[in-house]
């Protein structure tokens, strides 16, 4: 009886798995095909279509297997039908994914992000990542859609959820505020872009450089090697600096504190001779200036510039630390000193 009914099966499938095989063969050859062809007119990589390989050797699967299966039975089961066509759904959701991720790269190919000058490069590659991400949220919810649309009983399960839907949507609208407020802040940086991809910012006290940006947070990579993770409203709604927003190049400050006597001149005879021939320096901004006064010390700030932020702090701690070896050798008699004024009667008892 088990080799009878397991006979009986493979008469009666085994034809439609073999064209579904065939199929599936037939689709990814079909791609495999095209990519060589592509190679050959147009002279260039076809790597990126080789993400389309599997979804359309998937859904020629499927029209392999439902032409088989209407030859040999005049109509469809229910359950066949049905299982087709969330297969369909699934592979067609597939492909319209890879296809944006294709239409990305495509895009993006002609902008290099390495380049120090690449404004417009994080420009377009920032908009141009953010929508393929809106795309693929939509392809994700109109096939999960369609997917639940062939079950009869979750069409009526649906309905009566429509009915009752007046205490349930004012529950999920709280629920759902910040994420749909998140949503929003992520459509906002897409249109506007207050923020780049690679774009250097000082966010919640820490540097670093964002890394990512998605519909609902930010990723920005803090450089100790740390990643933050920021929701998307907090770049719409509170302050930030973005050191890179026209530009890379970047004023760097060091700050020092000396005594009144101290000549100034001598400090920015020194500094000019610290940033000649210094790689670090862009040769742009070199400037000394008092900018405060204390009762014990003046305030002297040195404005520096470099071509990028990391190529600023760079020349910021080594300016720091090079002027502080000069005035250790040169001018140690200057340095912040506590000063202490005994009156006469202290005097006496002390002595």
């Amino acid at each position: 009886m088990d080799l009878t009914f397991i006979y009986d099966h493979l008469i009666t499938f085994g034809p439609i798995l073999i064209s579904g095989v065939i199929g599936f063969v037939f689709g990814y050859s079909l791609v495999w095909l095209f990519s060589k062809l592509y190679v050959k007119i147009w002279n260039t990589d076809a790597q990126l279509l080789f993400a389309l390989r599997k979804p359309l050797a998937i859904l020629v699967m499927i029209v392999f297997l439902y032409l088989s299966s209407k030859y040999y039975y005049d109509s469809l089961n229910e359950y066949w039908r049905q299982a087709l066509e969330i297969i369909t759904i699934i592979s067609l959701s597939w492909l319209f994914i890879n296809l944006a991720g294709l239409g990305r790269a495509l895009l993006t190919r002609q902008y290099n992000t390495d380049d120090p000058n690449n404004l417009k490069a994080r420009k377009v590659y920032t908009q141009i990542r953010v929508f393929e991400r809106i795309i693929v949220v939509l392809i994700v919810v109109m096939g999960s859609a369609f997917v639940l649309m062939t079950f009869d009983s979750i069409k009526s399960f649906g309905a009566s959820i429509i009915a009752s839907a007046g205490i349930a949507s004012v529950i999920v609208g709280l629920a759902a505020q910040r994420l749909i407020a998140n949503l929003l802040a992520g459509f906002q940086i897409a249109i506007t872009q207050p923020i780049r991809l690679d774009d250097v910012v000082i966010i919640e006290k820490e540097w670093g450089w964002i890394e990512e940006i998605t519909l609902t947070y930010v990723v920005v990579r803090v450089w100790d090697k740390r990643r933050l993770i920021v929701p998307s409203t907090q770049f719409i709604e509170k302050p930030f600096q973005n050191w890179t927003r026209n530009s890379s190049d970047i004023l760097g400050t060091v700050f020092i504190y000396l005594d009144y006597q101290f000549p100034v001149d001598a400090l920015r005879n020194e500094l000019n001779k610290l940033l000649e021939n210094n790689e670090l320096w862009d040769g742009k901004v070199n400037v000394v200036q008092v900018t405060d006064l204390t009762n014990l010390v003046m305030e002297i700030r040195v404005l520096v510039s470099a071509k990028n932020s990391p190529t600023a702090w760079d020349l910021r701690v080594h300016i720091r630390e090079k002027l502080i070896e000069f005035l250790q050798r040169e001018y140690p008699e200057y340095l912040p000193r506590t000063r202490v004024m005994l009156e006469k009667e202290e005097r006496k008892e002390n002595d």
